[in-house]
């Protein structure tokens, strides 16, 4: 269970209202995740394991191109390194892109069928897919109704005074915080889950990032 100390907020539901009267994704997709829906997904995940976005988005330009999975399978492993190098880790992570997009293409055949079919089981056996990258591909690759959590989310929350023991912890607290309050939700979100899980995640991570603060009124 999550150890609190003085906690500003009640729920994640509270903490998404507060998010929502700041303008955080203007001019960012509606999903916020670049290219959502497609095997660009995928690669990015993969890439932005320990490092800044703005290193993804370098290597993900040096694969213009290359995006789809089948185009993507034309490069060997050597043109990929090169590609990814801004991303660090690169001998790793051009191993663990070319193994993911061959498995996709053995076990599924197309990207679309990846989408439809594929479980959180299997890509959490896939060379360098851990939680957090799994939960991304599905939310934004996939559409799936999953919220992706992270070392913004930990952090955000820690500063209001929660502290969880696993991923699994904290994913549960968002979600649970949603779901028990969708009804007054899913008309911003045109009742669509996974609309509401990208965006917030989006939220999140932008308000970390920026710097911006809250005001909190303690509750008792």
């Amino acid at each position: 269970m999550a150890k609190k100390g003085i906690n500003l907020i009640k729920s994640a539901y509270e903490l998404l209202i507060k998010l929502q009267k700041i303008n955080l994704l203007q001019n960012k997709p509606l999903y916020w995740w670049p290219g959502t829906g497609s095997f660009k997904v995928v690669l990015g995940a993969i890439l932005t394991q320990n490092t800044k976005w703005e290193n993804v988005e370098k290597s993900l330009a040096n694969l213009d191109g290359f995006l789809e999975l089948d185009t993507f399978l034309k490069l060997d492993i050597g043109s990929i390194k090169e590609a990814i190098r801004s991303s660090g880790f690169y001998n790793q992570k051009a191993k663990a892109l070319y193994k993911i997009a061959r498995e996709i293409k053995d076990e599924f055949n197309t990207f679309e069928e990846f989408q439809k079919s594929v479980s959180r089981e299997w890509l959490l056996k896939q060379y360098r897919v851990g939680f957090e990258s799994a939960d991304s591909i599905l939310c934004y690759g996939c559409y799936r109704d999953v919220m992706v959590v992270d070392a913004y989310s930990n952090r955000l929350l820690k500063s209001f005074g929660y502290e969880f023991e696993s991923y699994s912890e904290l994913q549960e607290w968002f979600e649970d915080g949603v779901l028990s309050n969708w009804d007054r939700l899913k008309s911003a979100y045109n009742e669509n889950l996974n609309l509401c899980y990208a965006r917030y995640h989006g939220k999140i991570v932008e308000f970390v990032k920026s710097g911006k603060s809250l005001v909190w009124q303690r509750r008792d």
